[in-house]
């Protein structure tokens, strides 16, 4: 254990359970409505609303061997080959082979998805899958309907839950062992301020941490928070390197930053073709599923077309599918579009990539642990070694559902007794300073500069410098005579997480001296399989500096030692 944590001000309430999950998206809703199921006090926290997590933002769907023809050993082969060899084989195969039952579980709870005309669940097809096999809801918001679906089963089940309250730190006993979280509350409620909700097992469902680059898919509460907590309670983190970059964001502009309008995926499953402004199809030779092959080709293909070409951004042409087809099957990406003066039934869509989705993140093993115990980890935030080096098109969904049922299970088995929290060791030192809310901007840009689609060593060290700098201002300001403290508040620790989560990533990405999946390296454009096949595991040091560690094997280690 570390000891260390974020400067706050003490506990001023406190609550207790069996198990409390933080994160309200597909991984966080399930494990809840599980571990409630099986009898253990459960208590939910969420950074906003309930339904405002990034699950309600997937558009194109979730991923299983629901088709007639399929097989669970197709969906593993498509898998494999997306994550581009660092794939771990048993999680992939315990994803695929447990994903169909757990999505018609997902149906029994509530969630509707679209059907055939003979009543059977209508499956698309997206990049890097040879079959169809995506299951989708209301055309294009199938994060919205299995949203939906989990928030109103929760509250049938009158789950008590936390709204507005950002997590701050891991409880501890005196054992090492989790005991809790800390968190703000923000607003009116039954509670207020930071408390604590003291229990002896935490799930991390907060999703993902788009926000450490300028343009994002991801919603403005996904700054990293579940792997900056992590990291500062001892807990490794693994793969982080391994970005993915949404090929085909709708483009705003150059300077646009923030949130940005995903066009899914679904909507080159169904036909749509990447075009240049002269509307040559330049995927085709590429790679033999052309648009549909595996996310990080097409982003480097799109990539490397808009540096040919001296452009910002490729097009999307859908102009084919027709205003009824647009208007059935992409209602929301339609709106989306033309509420932004693009209307794609009569023009091609101007996109470009965007960072969308981190495919590693808290190391755990199958059952969901992290290294440190009593603290398990499911969906984005978590690592499980299902993606690898790049994850597969709406795998995410699945990951989150999946997963999330073992962790109950884990938890239900081992039904860990209560235990009270220890006071913060004063050997830990003083908290980690606060960053000032304005320093987002620039951690946000010089990631992006640093450790976008495109890096090299000289560009991964500019930022590592950057940000290492950010990180030694904001110690001093906190030491030095007569310095303005900056206020704890939500945005001071929300940029103070983004810092931690950007300075490990540019440590993996320095450390990984290959283009492998997402992580692409100008100045390393081979894959390196002798050496690079290897899992880059990060904790942060007493000093809280990220140590790299390059595991043996492709394989991860166990996250115990007795394991």
């Amino acid at each position: 254990m570390t000891g260390i944590r974020l400067t706050a001000p003490a506990p001023g309430w406190a609550i207790d359970a069996d198990v409390v999950v933080v994160g309200s998206g597909v991984a966080g809703l399930t494990a809840a409505l599980r571990c409630a199921a099986a009898g253990l006090d459960t208590v939910v926290v969420t950074k906003a609303r309930l339904d405002d997590g990034s699950t309600r933002w997937a558009q194109g769907g979730i991923a299983a061997a629901l088709g007639e023809g399929d097989t669970p050993e197709q969906h593993l082969d498509d898998t494999l080959v997306a994550g581009a060899g660092l794939c771990d084989e048993e999680a992939v195969r315990t994803l695929v082979t447990e994903g169909p039952d757990a999505v018609r579980r997902l149906i029994t709870t509530g969630a509707h998805f679209d059907t055939t005309d003979s009543g059977d669940i209508a499956l698309t097809r997206e990049g890097g899958h040879h079959r169809r096999r995506i299951a989708h809801a209301g055309g294009d918001a199938t994060g919205a309907e299995i949203s939906r679906a989990l928030v109103e089963a929760v509250r049938e089940a009158a789950l008590h839950t936390i709204e507005n309250a950002l997590v701050l730190d891991l409880l501890t006993d005196a054992e090492g062992r989790t005991a809790g979280v800390s968190l703000h509350v923000m607003g009116e409620g039954q509670h207020d301020g930071v408390g604590a909700v003291r229990a002896p097992s935490v799930v991390l469902a907060t999703g993902g941490m788009g926000q450490v680059f300028s343009a994002t898919t991801n919603p403005s509460v996904s700054t990293g928070d579940g792997v900056a907590l992590a990291l500062r309670a001892g807990a490794e983190v693994s793969d982080l390197e391994f970005v993915q970059f949404h090929p085909t964001v709708l483009f705003l502009g150059a300077d646009s930053e923030g949130q940005q309008p995903l066009v899914s995926e679904a909507v080159r499953g169904e036909g749509a073709h990447l075009v240049d402004a002269d509307g040559v199809r330049f995927m085709l030779g590429q790679h033999e599923l052309a648009e549909l092959a595996p996310r990080d080709i097409v982003a480097k293909g799109i990539t490397r077309r808009m540096h040919e070409k001296g452009t910002e951004h490729m097009y999307l042409d859908a102009r084919h599918f027709g205003a009824a087809m647009w208007e059935q099957r992409f209602p929301t990406i339609l709106a989306a579009c033309r509420s932004h003066g693009i209307d794609p039934v009569t023009e091609p869509i101007p996109v470009s990539p965007a960072a969308h989705y981190a495919s590693g993140g808290v190391r755990t093993d199958l059952r969901g642990r992290t290294t440190v115990p009593g603290l398990y980890a499911c969906g984005e935030v978590a690592c499980t070694g299902v993606h690898g080096a790049n994850r597969l098109a709406s795998n995410s969904l699945l990951e989150g559902l999946v997963f999330a049922e073992r962790i109950a299970a884990d938890i239900a088995e081992v039904r860990p007794p209560r235990t009270e929290p220890a006071e913060a060791s004063r050997e830990a030192g003083d908290p980690v300073p606060l960053l000032a809310p304005e320093a987002r901007t620039a951690i946000q840009r010089t990631t992006t500069r640093g450790a976008g689609v495109l890096r090299s060593a000289d560009s991964l060290a500019t930022a590592a410098e950057e940000l290492e700098a950010l990180h030694r201002e904001a110690a001093a300001d906190a030491e030095a005579d007569g310095a303005k403290a900056v206020v704890p508040g939500v945005d001071a620790w929300e940029v103070t997480n983004l810092l931690l989560v950007s300075r490990v990533l540019v440590a993996a990405a320095r450390e990984r001296e290959e283009t492998r999946g997402c992580h692409w390296r100008e100045d390393r454009p081979d894959r390196d399989d002798a050496h690079g096949r290897r899992h880059l595991v990060v904790r942060i040091g007493p000093d809280r500096t990220p140590v790299v560690h390059r595991t043996e094997t492709a394989a991860f280690p166990p996250v115990r030692p007795s394991d």
